[in-house]
């Protein structure tokens, strides 16, 4: 018995009987392709699963609607035991873009209405776990946690911070935030914060060159807490300051590589030979966007999904490397305004065929290319799900097997996977808190 899941062993296995076969010749008549699935599925049952970045709101964790039930979210424990996803990093995100329109936006009425949204979302993921489903979901502040409620056959909450803009000027939030759970936190999202430029500095200009000087104040306190710096939003110069500054290994929570899907929210081979130099680790996000660049609509496909998004009165898609809110819009229909949507923009998908979605077999495309460059010690695999996030064949939690059955499919070991899927993740959290002790102690 491993954990919570039941396996038999391969010297069982060649003893048993099925219809007067050992299961070792039944597996001698099994196709290549059904040989394959169960030797990932084994896997699958073996590895802990941890995906780093999940979206929340808070509206879905309320006594009266929560991740119970199995809900329209894209993460839910339903889902999650349906497709073999053990644990997963709840995002607090509080994004400042809209909010820095605001003439108070970086001063002390909007740093305060960010703090109590960020709170909210503190709260709703503790509620989760201690008072609605105690028995199914815990929350873990340690590796070793991880560990140990995995084994006890719950699911794993961990809290992930993204955006930095709620801790105000008050760097004893930055302590409160862990305090609470935090065990990562950016700097910034879409667009720049008082800590750190933003990538979306590419399209509109830049604000400190990097890190401001309390940005620079705040990565020190992060060390010496113990939370892991998360580089996935924050500008290519923010990051490589983060580097050199750091005294703790990095991460990138939920980004893919910019050599084979050119978007601002990607990594460059620089930057990622710097994270590999750091012992950090990117965790390669399954965002479609973010993993392949599409080929432009043709004008009647383009119009005529202009016209079916008035008609249903849905944003207009996002632009490339941004996160959009269509998919909350489409939430937000009825179900036979849901299904009706549905069969018109099937109706369009045959006149009129656009680019095929991005799809898990491009997704593994980013996680082979980080392995040859940088090492399978430094990469690992997030969602980015409720934010945007999904590809065909990985579009919710219940959908997690088949990304470990392309990696099987690859040629990756049962020990290989383990560490894409978490291994290597939680050795950055063990070795990031270690150095916190140390620091704390001098």
């Amino acid at each position: 018995m491993y954990g919570h899941r039941v396996l038999v062993s391969l010297s069982a296995m060649a003893v048993l009987y099925v219809g007067g076969c050992t299961l070792s010749s039944v597996a001698q008549t099994s196709s290549p392709e059904e040989t394959l699935v169960k030797k990932a599925r084994a896997i699958h049952e073996h590895v802990l699963t941890l995906d780093t970045h999940v979206d929340i709101s808070p509206s879905n964790f309320s006594f009266e609607r929560n991740y119970t039930q199995r809900l329209d979210t894209q993460v839910n424990l339903p889902k999650m035991a349906e497709g073999g996803l053990d644990a997963v990093f709840f995002s607090v995100f509080v994004g400042q873009t809209r909010e820095a329109q605001h003439p108070d936006a970086f001063k002390a009425p909007g740093y305060e209405r960010a703090y109590k949204a960020a709170i909210e979302k503190f709260d709703a993921i503790h509620r989760l776990t201690e008072q609605i489903a105690p028995d199914r979901i815990e929350l873990a502040l340690t590796s070793a946690d991880v560990r140990r409620i995995y084994a006890k056959g719950k699911k794993v909450a961990l809290i992930g911070v993204e955006n930095g803009y709620p801790i105000g000027e008050d760097i004893g939030r930055v302590k409160e935030f862990y305090d609470r759970g935090a065990r990562y936190m950016s700097l910034a999202h879409n667009g720049h914060s008082q800590l750190s430029d933003s990538h979306t500095g590419e399209r509109d200009g830049w604000k400190w060159s990097g890190l401001s000087p309390f940005g620079k104040q705040v990565i020190v306190e992060m060390n010496r807490v113990g939370i892991m710096i998360d580089v996935s939003h924050p500008s290519e110069a923010s990051m490589m300051q983060s580097v050199a500054l750091s005294k703790a290994p990095l991460i990138a929570s939920h980004s893919a590589v910019r050599a084979l899907c050119d978007v601002s929210r990607n990594m460059n081979d620089e930057q990622l030979l710097a994270l590999k130099r750091n012992g950090g680790v990117i965790q390669i996000v399954a965002y479609a966007s973010y993993i392949k660049t599409p080929k432009p609509d043709s004008a009647e496909r383009a119009a005529a999904l202009a016209t079916l998004r008035k008609e249903f009165n849905l944003p207009d898609p996002p632009a490339q490397g941004q996160t959009g809110s269509a998919r909350s819009a489409l939430a937000q229909l009825s179900l036979e305004r849901r299904a009706e949507y549905d069969r018109k923009l099937a109706e369009i998908d045959k006149k009129y065929p656009g680019d095929p979605p991005a799809t898990v077999r491009d997704f593994i495309d980013h996680i082979d290319y980080a392995v040859k460059l940088i090492g399978i010690d430094h990469v690992g695999i997030a969602s980015d799900f409720e934010g945007g996030g999904g590809v065909s064949g990985w579009n919710d939690a219940s959908e997690t097997f088949n990304v470990t059955l392309e990696l099987a499919r690859r040629g990756y070991t049962e020990e290989e996977i383990g560490k894409l899927w978490g291994g290597n993740l939680l050795r950055v959290m063990d070795e990031v808190q270690r150095i916190a002790h140390e620091l704390q102690k001098s």
